[in-house]
């Protein structure tokens, strides 16, 4: 029990038991609706924590729910995923211990961070005293004595703060909940908890622990700006919107798809903008840039103004800066971030989504501003003719022959239910989702493509079913993936998250392999094979793995499918299963879903002596020349 001070008005407790009690009584708010902001707290304890942020769960974590992980890195996925299906209102805190725990959550910070998502890391640290030292799993820094491997998540986060006394929870902890509610600043928030220190005792003002809502405002934009905004509509005669996760965090699914039917202008996703319109629109073109379809490919070459809403622009979407072909493109961009917003020399229109869509669509409105019946005409072809090709390339397979991945997840599709989730990451399974998935029949698709980061898909799965109780959760990867990081399906049966993994066996890193082969010339190490003795290379047989038996391993109930039919009827009885699921398909292994036509910047060796690469050399220097400008 917290013993009351002799001063009124404040309660002694230690550091640990302060930032939990702080934790459980924050709120956010949104348009009037009000949740816990952090909804509990995934952790793995070692000397680090157990006897400082442990006792303080188990002393007050009441309403902090405590989830138990296997894997650092996963619990900071889970968070994000979390927090991503809450779109950013509310996410979960992650604990470890002192050196490889602290070490393992790094790449989950960085993902956070990169894709905007808010997530809380309370590392543990090296005792603030340093009587002890060097203590069990200490870096010792030849030249600055204050630095530990903590320091690792400054660059990662987008607030890092290393507590040495107690009493500096009462300036941290409000700064890391402003900047983690904040829709610009937000990502990975890090206090770095020294050993010692979570166990030492402070008098806390009574009032730091009273209920608080951290507002999510929306900021309005500039009239001015958008008067500029509909000086460009009126004088583009092909103009395409691209759609980011800001779409989604904003919550302007009603506002885009208004705006994009009055005004005839055609609307192209972004992978964190997937299901921006989730209704049949005859102006969605899916999927934009390297991984996109080829009608957003078509339109984004000829485009003369490009409306971006909510996204960063990064490589894959603007094809490393040679989608955009027309001579006279510009580009309008709306954006809470102003660094975002300034991107491509655009007119920026620094304000939330949902707000400046509505007063864009009325500014046009009132300019008397009417869609292109010639350019909408070109849009339906360009739509006709990606239809056309997908209906070619996604066929049934012969007798004995594996499906292709396409074909896998056209099925799957059919079989999902209004809502039901999908969640992926990385490789080919992102990619095909990303162009494939069709969020009109009601079941939401979750890429996490701003990291592309192998590992994120399970452990995102449960974030996702943590703040989804109802519908199916599939998780879609790669073998690749699975055998880097399957552990977390431990905790889903453990917590009875039910997840359905679907495992797409093609037998190596695939989408890799398909690269090297365009850039290099030969495959080489991409492929799950023996080695070949003779040669010293993995050029020998396949590795035989039993995907299947390893996941019931784990406590989850297991299907191999290895024909359409086959499949289908394992998507059904796992419908019927209140545990968690896995159904191993074999695919085929160097079949893709149709090119986008989008040119990617991956460079060829400038100097060899293979003549297949000095083809790809000659290929690149063309193409990199003709296509690559800078937009400004």
């Amino acid at each position: 029990m917290a013993a009351e001070s002799q001063r009124s008005g404040s309660v002694c407790l230690t550091m640990a038991q302060a930032l939990v009690k702080y934790l459980s009584v924050q709120y956010s708010e949104r348009d009037g609706e009000q949740k816990r902001f952090v909804q509990g707290i995934f952790g793995i304890f070692g000397h680090g924590n157990v006897a400082g942020l442990g006792q303080a769960l188990v002393e007050y974590g009441e309403d902090l729910t405590y989830y138990q992980a296997r894997n650092e890195q996963a619990m900071v996925h889970t968070a994000a995923g979390f927090a991503k299906a809450n779109n950013r209102t509310a996410t979960l805190a992650c604990t470890s211990s002192i050196g490889p725990g602290s070490t393992n959550m790094l790449t989950g910070a960085a993902l956070a961070t990169i894709n905007r998502l808010p997530v809380l890391l309370l590392p543990a640290d090296y005792f603030a005293t340093r009587q002890q030292g060097p203590v069990l799993q200490q870096l010792e820094h030849p030249i600055s004595a204050d630095v530990s491997v903590n320091d690792s998540f400054r660059p990662l986060c987008r607030f890092f703060d290393r507590i040495s006394r107690p009493e500096q929870l009462l300036t941290a902890l409000p700064e890391a909940m402003r900047v983690l509610t904040d829709p610009v600043e937000t990502g990975a928030a890090t206090l770095s908890l020294p050993q010692d220190v979570q166990m030492q005792s402070c008098n806390y003002p009574m009032n730091f622990f009273e209920k608080r809502v951290w507002r999510i405002e929306r900021p309005l934009p500039l009239p001015a700006r958008i008067d500029e905004a509909v000086s460009m509509l009126k004088q583009a005669g092909r103009p395409m919107i691209i759609a980011g996760g800001g779409v989604h965090y904003s919550q302007a699914w009603e506002e885009l798809e208004a705006f994009s039917r009055e005004f005839g202008i055609p609307v192209a996703e972004t992978n964190a903008g997937k299901g921006s319109i989730c209704r049949p629109n005859p102006y969605m073109l899916g999927g934009v840039g390297v991984t996109g379809t080829s009608a957003a490919g078509q339109i984004q070459r000829e485009t003369d103004l490009v409306i971006s809403v909510g996204t960063r622009l990064s490589d894959f979407t603007t094809g490393s800066q040679s989608a955009f072909e027309n001579p006279n493109v510009k580009f309008l961009s709306i954006n809470l971030s102003s660094r975002d917003a300034h991107k491509q020399g655009a007119l920026p229109i620094t304000a939330d989504a949902r707000e400046a869509l509505r007063a864009l669509s009325n500014a046009a409105k009132g300019a008397g501003i009417k869609p292109n019946p010639a350019f909408l005409e070109e849009v339906a072809r360009a739509k006709s003719q990606w239809e056309e090709t997908l209906r070619k390339e996604i066929v049934q397979p012969s007798p004995g022959e594996p499906m292709s991945q396409s074909l896998a997840i056209g099925i799957l599709n059919d079989e999902a239910m209004p809502g039901d989730t999908i969640v992926a990451a990385a490789g080919t399974p992102a990619e095909d989702l990303f162009k494939l998935w069709d969020v009109t029949r009601g079941a939401a698709c979750r890429i996490e493509f701003g990291y592309s980061c192998m590992t994120h898909e399970i452990p995102a799965g449960l974030g996702v079913r943590m703040a989804q109780p109802k519908g199916e959760v599939y998780v879609f990867i790669g073998d690749g993936t699975y055998l880097m990081h399957p552990s977390e399906l431990v905790t889903s049966v453990q917590e009875g998250l039910k997840i359905t993994l679907v495992l797409s066996e093609n037998h190596g890193f695939q989408s890799i392999q398909r690269l090297q082969l365009n850039r290099v010339g030969r495959s080489f190490g991409n492929e799950f094979r023996l080695r070949d003795a003779k040669a010293n290379r993995l050029e020998g047989d396949f590795v035989k793995i039993d995907f299947a038996k390893n996941a019931e391993s784990f406590g989850a109930r297991a299907w191999r499918a290895k024909t359409p039919d086959e499949f289908k009827k394992a998507l059904r009885e796992a419908r019927q299963e209140t545990r968690t699921c896995a159904i191993v398909v074999e695919t085929q292994k160097q079949k893709f879903s149709p090119p986008s036509g989008v040119w990617w910047d991956v460079p060829v060796a400038e100097v060899s002596q293979d003549a297949v690469t000095q083809k790809l050399r000659h290929e690149y220097e063309e193409a990199k020349n003709h296509l690559q400008r800078f937009h400004y």
